[in-house]
Order: C-alpha cells, then sequence, then structure tokens
C-alpha cells in the first residue's frame, strides 16, 4: 500500500497498517516527514485535547467524526506517549504540550513507523496517479504512482496530504486534484484558526497596541469563545481570533467583550461614589491593559476624549454607553491572514462520499481520504492532531 503524505495522520495510517502485516510505503515531497507537527504549539505539539467532542470540529457533516473519534480516542494517543515516555504538560482548556519539543512527538512516529517495517519516502515528487484495471485479476484494479524515481504500483492508496494553510511548510492542493480526479466533491476550502487583517482607519488607529493581549469573549454569529485577543501590527490575533475566525464570514463584523465575567454598570457608579476625583483612565486601567485604555477613550469610540474626566463627570448615559462599548465593541474585519499564517484548511474532501468508519471512498474502492485534506476542521486546541490521528488509525485498521 501507498500512503501520500508524511505528516501526522500518514505516519498514524502507516504505524497501524504495518501492525497489520502490511508492506508500507509513505511518499512525502518534504524534505523532512511531519513539518507541521515539528511547528506546532510554538515547537512543543499540542499534541490532543482532555475533552474532544464532535461539538470542537466543523464540517458540512457534523456527525460525520464521531467514529473516527470515538474509536481512537485522545486516551488511546496519550498511552502512546506514555508508553514512549515523553513528558508532557497541561495547560488551559485541556491542551496537551510536550515538556521537551515537538521533536517527541516526531521520534516516536518515526520509530513506531521503523518497527512495523513502514518505510518513509521523503523529497519524492508525484507526477500522476492513475488507477489500473486487470479484467484478468476478477476485475481488481490497483493504483500506479508515477515519480521521478520510477513507477510504484499498490492495492490500496491513502491520501494524507493535507490542506493549503501554510504554504512554507510544503502545502499543496494535490489532495483535493487526486478527489477531484477520481469523481470526488470538495466542498469550498479556505484558511481557518488565522489572525485578522484590519481596514486602513481601524489598523491605524489600533496598530500602536501592537503586543497587548487581553482576555475576551469574541462572537460571530451564534459562536463565541471565551479566549485572549492579541493586538498586532496587521490586525488582531490570539487564542480567541484565530478561534472564531473560522465560524467568521468575509463582510461581519464580530463582538468583543473586552471585560468578560465583570459587570462594568455595577463597577462604574460604585466607583464614581467612592473615588469621585479620580480620573476614569486609571480606574479602567486596573482592570484593561493601560495602552488600551488610552486608544478606547481617545473619543473615537465615545464621541469625547474622555481619558482624563473624573469619575464625578461622568453621567449615567455615559457610564452605560462606555459599558456597552467595552463588553460589546463590534469591528469588521477586511479580512484575514490566508493560508500563509492559517494552522488549518476549512472543506476539503466531501465526507458524504467517504465512510465514517474507515475513511475509504465510496466511488473508488482502495481510496482512502484521512487528516486535514477531509472536510472536518477542529478548534485550537489539539483537536487537529487528535483528529489526524483518529482517521489515520481508522484508515489503518482496514487499508
Amino acid at each position: 500500500m501507498i500512503i501520500v503524505g508524511a505528516g501526522a495522520a500518514g505516519l498514524m495510517c502507516a504505524i497501524e497498517a504495518g501492525r497489520r502485516g502490511r508492506s508500507v510505503r509513505v511518499l512525502d515531497h518534504a524534505n523532512k516527514a511531519g513539518k507541521k507537527i515539528l511547528m506546532s504549539g510554538g515547537g512543543r505539539c499540542n499534541f490532543t485535547n482532555r475533552e474532544i467532542g464532535a461539538a470542537n470540529f466543523i464540517s458540512h457533516n457534523p456527525h460525520f467524526c464521531k467514529s473516527a473519534l470515538s474509536r481512537y480516542t485522545q486516551w488511546d494517543f496519550i498511552s502512546m506517549v506514555e508508553r514512549h515516555r515523553i513528558p508532557y504538560h497541561e495547560r488551559d482548556l485541556g491542551k496537551l504540550f510536550c515538556d521537551r519539543s515537538a521533536k517527541d512527538i516526531l521520534r516516536m512516529l518515526l520509530a513506531e513507523c521503523e518497527t512495523v517495517g513502514a518505510t518513509v519516502h521523503l523529497n519524492c515528487s508525484i507526477n500522476r496517479v492513475s488507477r489500473i484495471d486487470y479484467p484478468c485479476n476478477g476485475g481488481r484494479h490497483r493504483f500506479r504512482v508515477e515519480t521521478p524515481d520510477g513507477d510504484l504500483e499498490a492495492d490500496s492508496l491513502v491520501i494524507a496530504s493535507g490542506g493549503l494553510s501554510i504554504p512554507k511548510m510544503c502545502a499543496s492542493p494535490f489532495g483535493y486534484r487526486v478527489a477531484e480526479q477520481f469523481g470526488h466533491g470538495i466542498r469550498p476550502t479556505s484558511a481557518g484558526l488565522v489572525p485578522f487583517t484590519l481596514h486602513p482607519e481601524d489598523k491605524a488607529r489600533l496598530g500602536e497596541l501592537a503586543g497587548v493581549s487581553v482576555e475576551a469573549t469574541v462572537r460571530a454569529g451564534q459562536m463565541a469563545f471565551d479566549e485572549p485577543v492579541l493586538f498586532t501590527h496587521r490586525g488582531l490575533s490570539g487564542p480567541g481570533i484565530l478561534q472564531i475566525s473560522s465560524y467568521w464570514h468575509p463582510g461581519e463584523a464580530m463582538a468583543i467583550d473586552l471585560l468578560p465575567g465583570l459587570d462594568l454598570m455595577g463597577l462604574l457608579p460604585a466607583r464614581q461614589a467612592e473615588q469621585p476625583n479620580v480620573k476614569l483612565r486609571t480606574v479602567l486601567a486596573g482592570i484593561l491593559p493601560k495602552r488600551l485604555v488610552s486608544t478606547l477613550l481617545d473619543g473615537h469610540f465615545l464621541g469625547a476624549d474622555i481619558r482624563d474626566t473624573p469619575m464625578r463627570g461622568l453621567s449615567p448615559t455615559r457610564m452605560e454607553r462606555l459599558a456597552q462599548q467595552l463588553h460589546n465593541w463590534e469591528i469588521k474585519p477586511s479580512g484575514t491572514e490566508g493560508y500563509r499564517t492559517a494552522e488549518v484548511t476549512l472543506g476539503g474532501v466531501d465526507c458524504s462520499e467517504l465512510s465514517s468508519q474507515t475513511m475509504e471512498s465510496r466511488r473508488v474502492p482502495g481510496l482512502y481520504f484521512i487528516g486535514e485534506v477531509v472536510d472536518v476542521t477542529g478548534w485550537l486546541g489539539g483537536y487537529n492532531f487528535q483528529w489526524a490521528w483518529s482517521s489515520g488509525w481508522c484508515a489503518g485498521q482496514v487499508v
């Protein structure tokens, strides 16, 4: 069998197929296996999450991922990590990271491949994929993969080539082209888990906040995330922004609560009574970064510069307006930074044409699609790696 893609999903599939005694070749056009594994989590690899469920994934078929995630769970992968004695730790919201380096995860996967005899071929570009029918063999067919170093044939072909995110990591549309070649539909693709860019006027006003991070609740449509927002030279980033970007549609505004869990309309009158001569910016600087306070009170948001206004000078109407602005700050991004910095690709091979148990094509027996190339996209926090492990494992049981 042949697997195209030496990333998380492809290596997991190779391990499982090899354990079953299958002869496995993994082909990848990159010069290193698992490049996205190595760069993920700031080099520490957020390899899974303690809380995994279908609600953490986006797909036109929201039920598709359930089978794979329930058959190979986060606990199964954690067991592999522990068996290899890789130290790890938990961060916020159940995210699990390597203590030392993402290299530990990649070494583990490659060691497992070596143990089961699965071979990984790098710098291997693919010129063409085709299906060869053998009428004399009961009508069965094989797949031919043509490379500059020669042609390969196999009964099974697994596409684990990933999506379009982060082109510098050798991302390509190869998997989508193979899917279309064999009659599969592709759900529209777009950048997911990606920073926002801003319109020129907002960028000019907020650019000086680059580096400022604040706890927030970010909303777009019916979706909301309680995670930090980071201001950048180009726009907005941080976990809350990356999460909501997968649900945001171009042209829409999003709302940011800069004071989640705090009732500003209850706080301001109390401070006014206790400290009438203290300036408003001093009060707000106790609960928000100073640079952010200065920008929010500069007159653009409230129609007047009230940075130096003492608390006694605030009318109930102005306090209400200020509270509304800070709890429900609406801003319309100009777009996203695109695939260049996106962590994942939304959309992909249509799930309705794949088996949810095996990842096999319903159109072409012996053809499988796993990982990011499929129309299943996880949240930030280890979910996309778990989809790679789970979908790769499922295909590896039968391929």
